[in-house]
């Protein structure tokens, strides 16, 4: 995997980077979509819109689609704040992210536990969410999803996890359970950031 953090002037910055880690069929988009509707409306509380070298149709979250030719000019121009790969996929965190925090605004992204160091080079203030679930729970959930063989589940989830080790905040959150347990453990969190934020 390719990780890269822009460099940037150092900078104080008043508001709060999330970003939300962990396996596949973990439920991170669930979660975080049931935290977006809590704060909707909320001017403070922004999910970031991630550039992936995907159709925009493809489903899954809602991003802004680009070819390989384009994400390799935008980053080469400077447009992300932290870039990675994954999957055969590029993506980007845009650098407008970081005029938003200046802001005081608490910025929530979908990440990679891979670029995790990117994201404290170049966040000063991050607070990483590790998103859990028992691993008869992964693998239910990525057996209904109906894209991966019994054998290749089994293959992911035996797959080495990459250590969490980065100079920030981690919180995890269990979401075997009800997904309204998990979403108001990240709602609550949240809550507590903004209001720690300036």
């Amino acid at each position: 995997m390719s990780v890269e953090a822009k460099s940037h002037a150092p900078r104080v910055a008043a508001g709060t980077m999330v970003v939300v880690v962990g396996p596949s069929g973990a439920g991170k988009d669930s979660v975080m979509s049931y935290a977006a509707r809590h704060f909707a409306g909320e001017a403070r509380v922004q999910f970031v819109r991630r550039v992936i070298t995907r159709p925009a149709d493809a489903g899954g979250e809602a991003h802004e689609a680009i070819d390989a030719a384009g994400f390799a000019r935008r980053k080469s121009e400077g447009g992300f704040a932290v870039s990675w790969e994954a999957h055969d996929l590029s993506y980007g965190i845009p650098s407008g992210t970081l005029a938003q925090l200046e802001k005081g605004v608490t910025l929530i992204a979908n990440g990679s536990r891979s670029a995790l160091p990117a994201f404290a080079a170049a966040f000063p203030r991050l607070t990483v969410v590790l998103i859990t679930a028992r691993p008869d729970i992964l693998a239910e959930r990525l057996a209904a999803r109906g894209r991966e063989t019994a054998d290749a589940i089994r293959k992911r989830l035996d797959r080495a996890v990459p250590e969490i080790v980065v100079a920030a905040n981690t919180v995890v959150i269990d979401n075997s359970g009800a997904l309204e347990d998990a979403g108001d453990a990240l709602v609550s969190l949240l809550s507590k950031t903004l209001a720690g934020n300036g």
